[in-house]
């Protein structure tokens, strides 16, 4: 009998040591260390994931790489995160909140593929039929779905008994849900334990590449928001990515944060209903369907989604602050930035507000991270503080520096041109120091150097006087 072995293993980085520390000394994280059995036993040598044919080759030699390779996925926003399909042999990371979708968006994804073969779905966490009743209610408008008869479901943790069912259905796909149930018995630790998570995800891994089986795993995520166990799950996997939202809206996103085989920062926008997760081909216009027109502290900014252009409204209010110390609360955006583009309308247009709360949201449940809505931003807060409405019809884009200086911010013809889409008139740029790029005719384009010029274009003819 193997001699059993503790160590404590840190939760965030997997960093090993003979006895608990407070803080992890690799990753800087507190009260991370966990006691874990570990058998002594020598570890198993893994197999070749290539076997025979892992012997080197020429690469005009090599088969297969080309796009028309991928699996086809008629869920075209996750076809976009992914790169356009599914590689095969590709091992792919899910993340998200509890409640978020994740297992909806798998099981549809799993119905759509199974006309293209068997496809394994393996929860440890829900029976058979209690996926199946959630399969009847996404496939409710489809009574004659035929392609669900190669959708093959079953409960199961046990790695080898999970390894053993796709070596006797042969499956195309296959969907573990989730990685974190999913245990070794030949290591002697529980479940999600990092050794586990570890162990497991290289056996799939091996099993993607040695085979051509295209893997998704779904991942639970801790209270900071990233997934649950070592950072070395996420270097494993070929694609990592997130599924976000507020559970009190409707919008889902699904974003890449890496992907071997497509662009990364890429994002999907989905509408969770009562059939699932409903695609949302045109995202701009579902975020501005209940803008109010004319409301003081609206301003429309657009932003870069990896390669897709998307615009939202920002909001801003303003109030007297009931305490010494205003608040600064951003919803949907960075409040360091928050905090640097208020300094700047106190200090360069003189804005009053050392004595407000201020308060920013992105509507629709949108983080934005580029500073090419700082425009919009500040504009949104002037006009609150104003009291006066912005234009209805102009979009403003550009990063606000400490000066109060406006900066230029790439693909602007991509941005101007969604924004002709939707029905925009105008829009206020940063002054351009090169005219060589091609923007679309159509719409108005007024260029500022300063954050002060940007609001007097942004409010003209409605009287204003911007404090000098």
């Amino acid at each position: 009998m193997p001699k059993t072995l503790t160590r404590f293993v840190c939760q965030s980085c997997g960093r090993a040591a003979a006895k608990p520390l407070g803080r992890c000394p690799q990753c800087g994280e507190w009260n991370t260390f966990v006691e874990e059995l570990v058998s002594a036993a020598p570890a198993r040598r893994a197999a070749s994931p290539n076997g025979a044919s892992s012997a080197p080759k020429p690469l005009p030699h090599i088969e297969g790489g080309g796009e028309a390779d991928r699996l086809p996925l008629s869920i075209g926003e996750f076809a976009r995160v992914l790169g356009g399909g599914i590689v095969p042999g590709s091992l792919i990371l899910i993340g998200g909140d509890p409640g978020i979708g994740k297992s909806t968006l798998m099981l549809q994804t799993a119905i759509e593929l199974a006309h293209l073969g068997p496809v394994l779905y393996v929860s440890g966490e829900e029976s058979p039929a209690q996926i199946k009743m959630r399969a009847d209610r996404l496939a409710a408008d489809q009574p004659t779905n035929r392609q669900a008869d190669s959708l093959y479901l079953v409960t199961e943790t046990g790695l080898d008994a999970i390894l053993q069912h796709v070596q006797c259905l042969a499956p195309r796909v296959l969907i573990i849900d989730s990685i974190q149930t999913v245990y070794d018995p030949a290591v002697e630790s529980s479940a999600g334990s990092v050794t586990q998570l570890r162990e497991c995800a290289d056996r799939f891994r091996q099993l993607a590449k040695s085979s051509g089986l295209a893997i998704f795993l779904i991942g639970h995520v801790t209270k900071e928001g990233i997934i649950a166990g070592p950072r070395l799950l996420e270097h494993m996997v070929d694609t990592v990515l997130y599924l976000e939202g507020d559970r009190f809206q409707s919008f889902r996103l699904l974003r890449a944060v890496k992907n071997r085989f497509g662009a990364t920062a890429e994002v999907g926008v989905f509408e969770m209903a009562g059939r699932g997760m409903l695609e949302v081909p045109n995202p701009s216009e579902a975020f501005l369907a209940e803008r109010v027109v004319n409301a003081p502290g609206s301003a429309i900014a657009v932003t870069m989604e990896g390669t897709r252009p998307l615009l939202v409204e920002v909001q801003g209010l303003t109030s007297p602050s009931a305490f010494g110390n205003p608040r600064r609360s951003g919803n949907g955006i960075d409040n360091n930035r928050l905090l640097l583009i208020t300094a700047v309308l106190a200090r360069r247009l003189g804005l009053p507000l050392g004595e407000q709360d201020v308060f920013v949201n992105v509507v629709g449940g949108l983080r934005i991270g580029e500073p090419a809505a700082d425009l919009a931003v500040a504009a949104a807060i002037a006009s609150s503080v104003w009291d006066k409405p912005l234009r209805a019809d102009t979009v403003l884009i550009g990063e606000v520096g400490l000066s109060g200086e406006l900066r230029a911010v790439p693909h602007t013809a991509a941005r101007l041109r969604e924004a002709k889409a939707l029905g925009f008139k105008a829009a206020v740029l940063p002054k351009r120091l090169r005219k060589g790029e091609d923007l679309p005719d159509g719409i108005k384009i007024q260029e500022a150097r300063t954050l002060r010029e940007a609001l007097e274009i942004g409010m003209a003819n409605r009287g204003d006087n911007i404090a000098k």
